[in-house]
């Protein structure tokens, strides 16, 4: 790795990010593409701190939420700031589920239900890092027996490449020696417009979604099990539109979400095939963003709580100053037999592949 703090663009400096938590260094990871663009990852949950890329008139910038310092990382406002999610990204009702016959019990820590994976999910743990190369960062972590209440030791890999095509592809891979559960996922809080200070609103984001079904959800973000079509809803993202159009729409699903905050079924051909998720395009930078995945859903959220809290390099970030695209599987899916199945065996493998793709339009 380049030891060199001051030829970054993202302007981070690696001293800045390297402290001990739990006997583990953290550290910060820059790759690099032929393109001239970065990303900029710490190993304290994998969180993404910068990604820098132009716009129409080839200023970069980043467009994706972070800190500037390890300390305000794992001390964020908001804990799940642009980080990898695990075990179980997404909401399980009342931290409750059956396995084997037998219940477990997850902390709460959303309302009445738990919520990504618990407290110190893989979001709050130091994975083990190594930077295979100029734009490939790989990330290790052995979640041991009932962490965060979860049954079986996880061993998970993630890696993180930026191609040359401005893509940034993320991939998972996880093995359990009992029976368990699992649901990776990235929480990445765009803002293509560039961080800033405040940051700027959504609403004008044009968004389409490849999905003609959601999950629609109870007041406490739950989905109460139903897949609905999005057609004539607020959820109709089938052709592009500004994601603030129908954000405050006087419609019970916008209300118990807050906002968009739920989970979009996404059309598939078959199972487990990579392919176009969505796609976002910031009107006045230009930059656009194309999102794939090989799961099933994508849990759409409209960052309905932030306070305009502080980020990276005095930024700000207001309500809505940002969206992610969380691939996944369903929320609550233990419960819900008839979801796709979260349930890891051993000597099966869990795997995942997910590519955020920047441009610009002119």
């Amino acid at each position: 790795m380049n030891t060199n703090e001051t030829q970054s663009l993202c302007g981070l400096k690696r001293s800045d990010f390297q402290t001990t938590v739990n006997g583990k260094n953290t550290d910060l990871y820059i790759l690099k593409n032929s393109a001239g663009n970065e990303v900029a990852i710490t190993n304290y949950g994998g969180a993404l701190v910068a990604i820098m890329v132009p716009d129409k008139d080839g200023n970069i910038a980043n467009v994706v939420q972070g800190h500037d310092n390890i300390q305000d990382v794992i001390n964020s406002p908001e804990p799940y700031l642009s980080t990898l999610i695990g075990r179980f990204g997404n909401r399980i009702k009342e931290g409750k589920f059956q396995l084997n016959g037998k219940q477990y019990q997850l902390a709460i820590n959303n309302g009445p239900n738990a919520l990504h994976g618990g407290p110190t999910g893989f979001h709050a743990q130091v994975w083990d890092a190594f930077q295979m190369s100029d734009n490939t960062l790989v990330l290790n972590y052995t979640s041991p027996y009932l962490e965060e209440g979860f049954t079986g030791e996880v061993k998970t890999t993630v890696v993180y490449n930026f191609s040359d095509d401005n893509e940034l592809i993320i991939g998972y891979m996880a093995t359990t020696n009992k029976k368990t559960i699992i649901n990776l996922t990235n929480h990445a809080f765009f803002s293509l417009a560039g961080i800033a200070n405040p940051t700027p609103t959504i609403d004008d984001l044009e968004c389409e979604i490849n999905a003609d079904f959601y999950l629609p959800i109870d007041d406490t973000c739950i989905p109460t099990g139903e897949i609905l079509k999005v057609e004539g809803t607020p959820f109709d993202f089938r052709t592009a539109k500004p994601v603030g159009r129908d954000i405050n729409a006087d419609n019970e699903q916008i209300r118990n979400g807050n906002g968009y905050d739920h989970c979009f079924v996404l059309n598939k051909k078959e199972e487990g095939e990579l392919s176009f998720g969505a796609r976002i395009k910031d009107p006045k930078s230009g930059r656009t963003m194309e999102f794939y995945t090989t799961e099933p859903g994508v849990q759409v959220y409209s960052d309905n709580w932030a306070d305009g809290y502080k980020g990276q390099h005095g930024a700000t970030f207001p309500r809505r100053s940002a969206i992610c695209f969380e691939a996944q599987h369903f929320p609550d899916s233990p419960n819900r037999p008839y979801f796709p199945s979260v349930v890891l065996r051993p000597g099966q493998q869990y795997k995942q592949k997910t590519i955020y793709k920047f441009g610009v339009e002119k």
